[in-house]
């Protein structure tokens, strides 16, 4: 006659899986150690340690388009059963996209910004925000990234 509650886990039951190394915990001295919900599932950190098993440490949240647009490796997408499917790291991250334009729009969005992060490197004086190619580019992004 009553319905069941879903309870957040206990801060020491929380893990997350890495290539690596499969299950890690945060630490409990991190300050996300008591956080019980993320709003997603992917994490970056600044430190890993191995005690009594393994920890991340300098711990924060991403979503999902930071991570494809900033995050390491090349981004790939194919079709598979019919979902189109953003990957990184070789494939191990991957993304269902809401359809192939959205998919290809995204893949063109980070081709974009690694070319302009190849341009800045080779030109450190230019301005990003003043060249017409680079504003649109970074208008974007942070169009997306806050309206996700």
């Amino acid at each position: 006659s009553t319905g069941v509650v879903k309870m957040q886990p206990k801060a020491e039951e929380l893990k997350f899986v890495t290539k690596n190394d499969g299950y890690v915990h945060i630490h409990p001295s991190s300050v996300n150690y008591q956080t019980r919900h993320f709003d997603s599932p992917y994490l970056v950190y600044h430190e890993k340690i191995k005690t009594s098993r393994v920890f991340i440490r300098d711990c924060s949240m991403v979503s999902v388009y930071p991570l494809v647009l900033l995050g390491g490796g090349q981004v790939h997408m194919q079709l598979q059963r019919g979902e189109f499917v953003i990957s990184l790291d070789d494939g191990w991250i991957r993304f269902v996209a809401a359809s192939h334009q959205v998919a290809e729009l995204v893949k063109e969005l980070r081709c974009e910004l690694d070319q302009l992060l190849q341009d800045k490197i080779k030109n450190p004086s230019m301005d990003l925000c003043m060249c017409p190619r680079g504003s649109r580019i970074i208008g974007m992004i942070v169009k997306l990234v806050t309206t996700q």
